[in-house]
């Protein structure tokens, strides 16, 4: 089994958008996603400069208990 992205348009013709190679016939299951989501943004780096520090510990093994 894999996933490959596909487009359904206004009259429910799918278009792959990936080509795949396939012998014989196979079986489809569809997933119809309400809207495609936006791509997430990355977060720049430093957004909360000074609010925190980090322990010089921070990365010292537990205590056993």
């Amino acid at each position: 089994m894999r996933t490959v992205k596909a487009m359904i348009d206004e009259h429910g013709v799918v278009r792959l958008l990936e080509p795949i190679s396939l012998h014989g016939p196979h079986l489809a299951l569809v997933t119809i996603l309400e809207e495609e989501k936006e791509e997430q943004k990355l977060r720049p780096y430093g957004l909360c400069a000074g609010e925190f520090t980090v322990p010089d510990d921070f990365d010292a093994p537990l205590p056993d208990e």
